[in-house]
């Protein structure tokens, strides 16, 4: 989500599961369930531990050992893949013609274009399909039809450090003029990075989208087609590109070479004043003694209309024809209890209405509350397009010029736009 995870080789899954049989462990999977069930579920799934432990491993040993207490009768495979490699693991899988059953990944829609996946109301009961938070069923359609079903979500607001606002006699912004206005202080009171502005090509896509959003835009229109190149676009990068990187408000490298880790780390480390947040930074943040304020990101003259959701995803494959047995243990992965462990374990938000209630007024989840809050309202990115992800990388490479000093934001978004409709075009 979107995030502050590791993102992205596992090919013969026939010869793998039997050896996963036989031993119990491989790298990084492992046999969950085990017995001699009548249908074998094979489930490949993301790594969300940013420690480098099991706690992702764990989530998944303990929600199939719950289901398995129920369905003795299936076993269920999962293998833990890191970020770096799940959504190219799943795809080779899918080429060697041994998709998974069960995919958790960053993507759906080119599977779901080619017709691989099982639709969310051939899988899912009534109930458990319309308790979804409605944004996230509509960026989880392709060609108007649900694939992809959302896994964990997020939201992004403002961060601000509590102690460098109060010595540089700053406010927590609620508009453009005052989020300048309020880096111009820090800058005065010697902190090294007023705002950290991360365009550079780890995830320069969704950085930018916060800030169209914000200034009336986004990557499409009304239509859902790209407008990349909007007057509203090219509006908000001419006034990041004046009045923040070129003021010297941003830091400490150019944008263009600034990723959302290095940025991260940096706003942990108290040298950052501002930036745009994720909730698994809340946390990161407060252990090394940092007072992290949240705000909603502010907009040209107030809190814009809406703003950016993430969320990651999980599906089910068509060709091992276990439509049934996906559909059961998906029913039970989104149950509000499972739902809620794996969010709260890592500092995510809940993708079920009934869910999201409970944690919004759960204590023990506080400091998520104004993501919670900002959620229903949000703006996915299109993902549910085949054309996105060549797009997003695009994007990634990019859009950090637009802002450069003596950058043309016109140029710079007009060369990724025509580049995206002609994609557009292809799908």
């Amino acid at each position: 989500m979107d995030e502050a995870v590791e993102r992205r080789r596992f090919l013969g899954l026939t010869a793998a599961a039997a050896a996963l049989a036989t031993t119990g462990t491989a790298t990084g999977c492992g046999v969950l369930g085990g017995g001699d069930g009548n249908v074998t579920l094979t489930v490949v799934a993301a790594d969300y531990d940013l420690t480098g432990g099991d706690s992702t491993k764990r989530y998944w040993d303990g929600l199939v050992a719950a289901y398995r207490a129920k369905h003795p009768e299936v076993t269920v495979q999962v293998r833990i893949e890191s970020w770096n490699d799940v959504d190219r693991t799943v795809a080779e899988m899918v080429k060697a013609g041994e998709a998974p059953d069960i995919a958790q990944i960053g993507a759906y829609a080119d599977h779901a274009a080619a017709d691989r996946l099982y639709s969310a109301d051939e899988l899912l009961s009534i109930p458990v399909q319309a308790n979804f938070l409605a944004p996230l069923i509509a960026a989880g359609e392709n060609r108007r039809t649900q694939y992809g079903l959302p896994f964990v979500a997020s939201t992004r607001p403002l961060f601000y450090n509590r102690d460098l606002f109060e010595a540089a006699g700053a406010q927590p912004p609620t508009t453009w003029a005052e989020l300048a206005a309020a880096a111009e202080k820090l800058k005065a009171h010697g902190v090294p990075t007023p705002f950290a502005l991360p365009l550079g090509p780890e995830e320069a896509q969704a950085e930018a989208m916060m800030w169209l959003l914000s200034g009336g835009g986004g990557w499409t229109d009304a239509a859902e087609h790209y407008a990349i190149d909007s007057e509203a676009n090219i509006r908000t990068f001419e006034w990041l590109r004046k009045n923040l990187v070129g003021k010297g408000l941003t830091g400490p490298v150019a944008p263009a070479e600034l990723n959302r880790k290095a940025a991260f780390a940096a706003f942990a480390e108290g040298r950052v004043g501002m930036l745009n947040g994720h909730p698994s930074l809340v946390k990161e943040a407060a252990g090394k003694g940092i007072r992290v304020g949240q705000v909603p990101l502010p907009g040209i003259d107030g809190k814009p209309k809406t703003s950016m959701g993430v969320a990651d995803w999980i599906m089910g494959f068509r060709q091992n024809g276990h439509r049934k047995e996906i559909g059961d243990f998906l029913d039970f992965l989104f149950s509000d209890e499972n739902v809620l462990k794996f969010a709260g374990d890592n500092d995510l938000l809940p993708v079920t209405l009934t869910a999201s209630a409970r944690m919004e007024t759960d204590p023990q989840h506080a400091n998520l509350r104004e993501f919670l809050k900002a959620l229903p309202d949000t703006q996915l990115p299109p993902v549910g397009k085949t054309s996105w992800a060549a797009v997003s990388e695009n994007i990634k490479q990019n859009i950090g010029r637009a802002v450069a000093p003596g950058g043309r934001p016109a140029e710079v978004l007009g060369a990724i736009g025509r580049a995206a409709t002609a994609a557009e075009a292809a799908e």
